[in-house]
């Protein structure tokens, strides 16, 4: 999928950036490229042609598939979703890359040693995804094996915890016991933090906000996610990469466990997956010990 991806990206880029819609019509064509001598076939309905070269309806949905699928999920307004959309694509590209296909086969460019050479790693490329796809399309997973993973990995399948928490950072040790007396007297904890913590967030009151395991160091996580440590309860002085902390729970969420139900279709694509690898895998051990493959490690520069 990504090598498709980038050959249709970089065609694209070169029919709209480099030549410009102007500059395409101007280009005056044989008239034997009105054969269609570059033997092309429509899939689905004929929705186009160009010198008698046919574009089909699949061809087309299957274009913008792959480029609404290259569009991040943040830009969801760039996606090509409408009729009207599909007609300026088809008009704006394909028929744009088809009049330079055109014009480059009659120029012979497709028997040069690089398109050659080109065409036939795209080629093998293609067929083996196509054997990938009929190898493993068949992967079946019974619902006995989700099950069984379900119940081997539960406490993993759970919602990753969050916690709300204040830190108080400061170099010294005797310094972070000072603090900590002064909090069990009663102290603000904000306000310690905020007067005497070296952290980056002591100008929020020490306030770290909801963070998950893994955002700060693991000295950090054995304290501030220790099931010792309630909601509304302060650390002892401990040791990390910023210096000496205490730290304060204000509020937890999520970790809750996730049903067979909510994971089921999740599991099976993860379980199908690791199948068609290991069908790949049995394959190509396969065909290794059938092949004779030479390497010559000298050749290696």
């Amino acid at each position: 999928m990504k090598f498709k991806i980038t050959v249709f990206l970089i065609i694209s880029f070169l029919s709209v950036a480099v030549l410009g819609c102007d500059k395409i019509k101007k280009i005056s064509l044989p008239k034997q490229l009105a054969k269609n001598e570059l033997n092309v076939t429509a899939k689905g309905t004929v929705i186009a042609k160009v010198n008698n070269m046919p574009v089909g309806l699949d061809d087309l949905n299957q274009e913008i598939e792959v480029y609404n699928a290259a569009i991040p999920s943040d830009k969801p307004e760039a996606k090509i979703t409408t009729r009207e959309q599909k007609i300026n694509y088809l008009k704006n590209e394909m028929v744009r890359r088809l009049l330079l296909a055109q014009y480059a086969a009659d120029k012979g460019l497709e028997r040069t040693d690089e398109v050659q050479r080109a065409l036939e790693k795209t080629r093998l490329q293609l067929l083996v995804l196509e054997l990938i796809k009929t190898e493993t399309e068949n992967t079946d997973v019974s619902s006995k094996e989700i099950e069984d993973y379900y119940n081997t990995y539960k406490e993993q399948l759970r919602k990753p915890e969050e916690r709300q928490l204040r830190e108080v950072c400061v170099s010294s040790e005797q310094d972070a016991k000072d603090i900590l007396i002064q909090l069990l007297q009663g102290g603000d904890f904000a306000t310690l933090a905020k007067d005497r913590s070296r952290a980056a967030s002591a100008k929020n009151g020490g306030d770290l906000g909801f963070i998950a395991r893994g955002v700060k160091s693991t000295q950090f996580d054995q304290v501030a996610f220790s099931d010792a440590l309630d909601v509304g309860r302060m650390s002892s002085v401990f040791k990390t990469p910023d210096g000496y902390c205490i730290v304060k729970l204000e509020a937890k969420k999520g970790g809750e466990q996730r049903s067979l139900t909510e994971m089921w279709d999740d599991i099976k694509r993860g379980l199908t997956f690791l199948k068609q690898q290991q069908k790949l895998e049995q394959l190509i051990g396969k065909l290794s010990r059938e092949a004779k493959i030479e390497v010559y490690e000298g050749e290696i520069k």
